[in-house]
């Protein structure tokens, strides 16, 4: 294609993009830093020209050039990784893909996959980095978090699983209490028979929820099993990566992809932080972050810590052993001694136990109604 045809091609381009967002000639910019992969800086150029075809202005830092991305020159990856921050601190780019930055406490990664069982778009809140210090806290604020970043991907209304890992059920129980003071989000529904906001493998798989709400340590590997289990782990292929740092009053759009993710999946991260770019993912983050606070998250999390005060040092004697034929769910493993200790000391006997959709408080049908109430009051379910 001659010189000329080219120059036309890419202004209907640019015209058709208009139309479709409201801002002629303004091409979202996004500089990728190329050195230190572990597939080569080729990988990361290639994936710096799909993007370019794609309709992002791609400033490429590092050594190799090409027709169709900007390259800005550095003869390392530490001298890329400076470059790109500076890009962004002035404003010369509007967000970057990189793999690795160092995020504040308060800030993480909402990944973005493609599920295997039904080829469905799933955010993974969170991948890297720490919404919080504790788990649970973490978890609940990472929901918002990954809200944010399907709105602004286009998904009006996300709906929100919990990765049954420890610390859900609590995360739950915050959740639907930030839901009644009026923060305004669903619940996805499990795929198995039982139900409920709680996601197994099977879920996330299939990708049942628009967000799925884990810790990001298990959010990181979920990315990596997510993205490269069709190539046996050493080249991500599939996805858009790791995602942007989201955290209240945060404004840098930086993502992250990993040292093992080829050229698709770089490709498509530059492309999701277009996306971000055009959805304004920062005035949404604002509105979600005020939303969850006027809804009580900060009462939330302050009583979570509350409830959480160690049990009594004094052992308390079992009660006389009888069937225990019901059982209460939705208790975290660790706490599950602790609630069992709250109904002994009620003069209710109970047990510990494991079944399949995770941790149980068991006693018999005659007390469950009374044991329900006492572990509430307790703070151990919602």
């Amino acid at each position: 294609m001659s010189m000329e045809k080219r120059i036309i091609a890419r202004a209907f381009m640019d015209m058709a993009e208009g139309l479709e967002t409201g801002s002629f000639g303004k091409k979202p910019r996004i500089a990728l830093t190329g050195m230190g992969g572990e597939h080569g800086e080729q990988n990361a150029m290639e994936a710096a020209l799909m993007a370019a075809e794609r309709g992002v202005d791609v400033y490429y830092i590092g050594t190799l050039t090409s027709e169709g991305v900007t390259t800005v020159k550095a003869a390392g990856e530490e001298e890329g990784h400076k470059k790109m921050e500076e890009m962004v601190e002035k404003g010369e780019v509007d967000g970057a893909v990189t793999m690795h930055f160092p995020f504040p406490i308060g800030v993480s990664t909402v990944g973005r996959v493609i599920t295997p069982a039904k080829g469905r778009q799933m955010f993974i809140a969170t991948t890297t980095g720490a919404s919080g210090t504790d788990r649970v806290e973490g978890m609940i604020k990472n929901a918002i978090c990954g809200i944010i970043a399907a709105r602004a991907c286009g998904v009006k209304a996300p709906t929100v699983g919990i990765l049954n890992v420890d610390g859900a059920r609590q995360a739950e129980t915050a959740l639907r209490q930030l839901q009644k003071g009026g923060y305004d989000f669903r619940f996805a529904e499990s795929a198995r028979s039982d139900g409920g906001a709680v996601m197994r493998g099977n879920d996330a798989l299939q990708g049942v929820p628009d967000v799925m709400v884990m810790d990001s340590l298990t959010g990181n590997v979920m990315m990596k099993m997510l993205s490269s289990y069709t190539t046996g782990g050493s080249y991500e292929a599939l996805g858009y990566g790791y995602g942007p740092g989201i955290g209240p009053g945060y404004g840098k759009l930086i993502l992250i992809i990993s040292r093992a993710s080829g050229a698709p999946v770089v490709a498509k991260a530059i492309e999701y932080a277009a996306e971000l770019v055009r959805g304004r993912v920062f005035d949404i983050a604002k509105e979600e972050f005020a939303k969850a606070e006027k809804a009580g998250l900060s009462g939330i999390l302050s009583a979570r810590k509350s409830a959480a005060r160690p049990m009594e040092e004094e052992a308390v004697a079992a009660p006389p052993a009888e069937p225990v034929t019901a059982g209460i769910p939705g208790i975290e493993v660790m706490d599950l001694e602790d609630a069992v200790q709250v109904l002994w000391k009620a003069g209710i006997y109970a047990e510990s136990g494991m079944g399949c959709t995770g941790p149980l408080v068991m006693m018999s049908e005659a007390n469950y109604e009374r044991a329900m109430e006492l572990l509430r009051q307790a703070g151990y379910v919602g």
